[in-house]
């Protein structure tokens, strides 16, 4: 899974001493996408959303203000994570920054207390699982290389069905709604986690480091 390195650079009068660039030579974007390939990125974005869920399982009583805000730096974060993780990609950039983008909105719109009701809660956050659960099991199929595919599509799933049944089963209390979110967030981590996990081991079984690995899926 190894890409090839391409020509070595030329040591010029940007170059430093030994041939490497310089810090004015830093592409930002490079720089993401070698973030973007770390396990250890997937890692902190599964636990992004495994921490939300264990505190929303843990105190079940929080008020729908605290729950609107909990949800929606989840989703904001999120949407960090899986941006970042769009350079790290080969292809099939866009998917990924639909999904990106489609958190940060839905964390924004969390956090608006117009909207702060346990029907918006419903609707934003099963509707950004559903929907990036799709983009992600599409990506899965469409990569036949992928490794793990079948964790990545596993974890697909996952968020197309707590998508489905957070928008289907209709709520009455936040109690309820807390309860709820926060048991597929826990399943949701847990899953990202296995998805972090595989793809360090993809890597080491490559025998190449985070950065020169074309990018994962999730």
């Amino acid at each position: 899974m190894a890409t090839s390195p391409g020509p070595a650079p030329r040591a010029g009068p940007e170059d430093g001493a030994d041939g490497a660039p310089s810090a004015s030579t830093i592409d930002p974007a490079d720089q993401l996408a070698r973030l973007g390939r770390s396990w250890v990125w997937l890692l902190g974005a599964a636990m992004a959303t495994l921490v939300p869920g264990i505190l929303a399982l843990v105190w079940p009583d929080v008020t729908l203000h605290v729950l609107a805000v909990l949800i929606g730096v989840y989703l904001l974060l999120t949407g960090v994570f899986r941006f970042v993780t769009v350079f790290g990609r080969g292809s099939e950039r866009v998917p990924g920054l639909i999904v990106a983008v489609l958190c940060v909105l839905g964390g924004v719109l969390c956090l608006r207390n117009p909207l702060q009701t346990i029907a918006a809660l419903s609707l934003i956050t099963g509707a950004v699982w559903l929907v990036s659960g799709i983009v992600t099991l599409y990506t899965a199929i469409a990569t036949e290389n992928m490794p793990h595919r079948g964790v990545v599509m596993a974890v697909a799933a996952l968020g197309i069905v707590a998508g489905i049944v957070v928008l289907a089963l209709p709520t009455e209390s936040a109690r309820t709604l807390t309860r709820l979110l926060g048991l597929w967030l826990v399943l949701l981590g847990l899953a990202e986690t296995a998805a972090a996990l595989a793809w360090r081991s993809a890597l080491r079984r490559a025998g190449v480091t985070g950065h020169d690995a074309p990018g994962p899926a999730v």
